[in-house]
Order: structure tokens, then C-alpha cells, then sequence
């Protein structure tokens, strides 16, 4: 069993190597964090959606903005499109591909953003997210691990993290993304103290 240890371990240095290496890539990180601090600290919005994996990924997303990430500070308004009766309510009335874009079109203004997550950037229900985003005059932050995927068409900034042959190696560097674009946040909004 070790050697599954060493071989995983080994396929996540290897995904992270990559993404460093790749500079275009780490300047999108920098510019959407950026962006989306300034955004923040003129009161605008985020949302944040996805499927599975990816829905976890949103909400840890919001929550650090919400709370807290590393220091006390003011909460920032961020919301994971998570609540399961919007959900539960859309996909039986709608279909589920629209769960995110309703939601979207209800609570969404010009000049917030959504940070659009999807492993393969093929996800329906994201896309569609992303397109009334756009309708609304919102940016979007797409993240994903297909560099040529739909999604990132859509998209103001597209972060791709491209993992290898398996979705667990491209997640595992969206929370590494996500937090670098919270650190960027907090440091546009509060001071470099944070």
C-alpha cells in the first residue's frame, strides 16, 4: 500500500510542478484575484457554483470569504449557490441544468462576479451559470482542468489546473487556487496585514 502513497503523492508534485511552471496560468490567478478584491471593496458581490467535488470547493470558497480565512476581519459578501430547496425547487420544476442560472438571474448584478468551477468545464448546469452571469453584466472566474473546455470561453479569467488523467489531481489544486485567490482578496481589501 505504500507505494500508492508514494505513486499519489508523486502525481500531485507533478500537477503542482506544472501550474508553477506555467506562467500565463499564475498571472490569470494573480489578475482575477486581483480584480475580484477591488470588485469586493467596492461592494459588489460573489457567487460561487458547482457540482460534487466542485459544490464542495464553492462553499469552501464563500465560507472563507464570509468568515474567516487567516485573520480577523469584516465578512465578506460571498455565497455558495448551495441552498437545497432553491436546488431541489429548480431541478424538478426546470431540470438541473438550470439549478445555478435561476439562481443567478434572481440574485445577480452587474459588476459582481461568480467563480464557476468545473473539473472537465463540460458541467451543464455550470455553464448555464455562466452564461446568465454574462447576461447580468457579472465577471466570471471560471476553474477548471480542460484548457479547452466551453466554460472557459465564457469566462473573464479561466484557471485551468490541468491534473493529469484523473479530476482528483485537478481538485486538489483548485483548493490551492482558491485559497491563493482569497489571500489576494484580503490583501486588496484590507492592507497587506492580513
Amino acid at each position: 500500500m505504500l507505494d500508492i502513497v508514494d505513486k499519489a503523492l508523486d502525481e500531485a508534485h507533478g500537477a503542482l510542478q506544472i501550474l508553477r511552471a506555467d506562467s500565463a496560468m499564475l498571472a490569470m490567478i494573480s489578475m482575477a484575484g486581483g480584480d475580484l478584491g477591488h470588485a469586493l471593496k467596492a461592494g459588489k458581490r460573489v457567487f460561487s457554483c458547482g457540482n460534487g467535488g466542485s459544490m464542495s470547493d464553492a462553499m469552501h470558497f464563500a465560507e472563507e470569504l464570509s468568515g474567516r480565512f487567516r485573520g480577523d476581519r469584516r465578512a465578506l459578501p460571498a455565497t455558495a449557490i448551495s441552498d437545497v430547496g432553491h436546488l431541489t425547487c429548480v431541478a424538478n420544476d426546470f431540470g438541473y441544468d438550470q439549478v445555478f442560472s435561476r439562481y443567478i438571474e434572481a440574485h445577480g448584478r452587474g459588476g459582481d462576479y461568480l467563480l464557476a468551477i468545473s473539473t472537465s468545464g463540460r458541467s451543464e448546469s455550470v455553464i448555464m451559470a455562466a452564461t446568465a452571469a454574462r447576461a447580468q453584466g457579472m465577471r466570471v472566474i471560471a476553474l477548471t482542468g480542460n484548457r479547452w473546455c466551453d466554460l472557459g470561453k465564457l469566462a473573464d479569467y479561466h484557471i485551468c489546473t490541468e491534473g493529469g488523467r484523473y479530476a482528483d489531481r485537478a481538485q486538489e489544486l483548485h483548493i490551492k487556487v482558491i485559497h491563493i485567490l482569497i489571500e489576494i482578496v484580503e490583501r486588496v481589501v484590507f492592507g497587506t496585514g492580513q
